[in-house]
């Protein structure tokens, strides 16, 4: 495949955490780095967006609660999903931050779109779905 240059736009925190995974892993470039963490994305997309029918997943989001307004735009969300919501867990972790696990149940469509609204969110700062076999 040819190779295509793009330009990325990153904190510069980062990339500093960028740099020192390149140099522990012993990737021979950031471009590497990035290419397997595009890849990993790709993959794992594919492969949720086979998860058809009755699925129970957990969905796991890392957040910056003074982001305005992202508190009330995951409540609201998680209230448009309601149906496949069979439990939140919220812990604080830092003054800033927050985690929540949710566990869902139901169509893996469904469970896929609530994840990906979440995810998208600015203030998000991680966002992972597992769907259990």
């Amino acid at each position: 495949m040819p190779i295509v240059r793009l330009g990325v736009a990153l904190p510069s925190g980062m990339l500093d955490e960028l740099d020192q995974v390149v140099t522990a892993v012993g990737y021979p470039s950031r471009s590497k780095a990035i290419q397997n963490a595009v890849e990993s994305l790709i993959v794992k997309n594919r492969w949720l967006s086979e998860q058809k029918g009755e699925k129970t997943g957990v969905l796991t989001l890392v957040y910056d609660h003074d982001i305005r307004g992202l508190e009330e735009y995951l409540t609201d969300t998680e209230h448009q999903y309601s149906s496949i919501i069979c439990s939140t867990i919220h812990v604080h972790l830092t003054k800033r931050e927050c985690l929540e696990v949710t566990v869902v149940k139901g169509d893996g469509i469904r469970i896929r779109e609530l994840a990906n609204k979440l995810r998208i969110r600015k203030g998000v700062k991680q966002a992972e779905l597992a769907i259990v076999a």
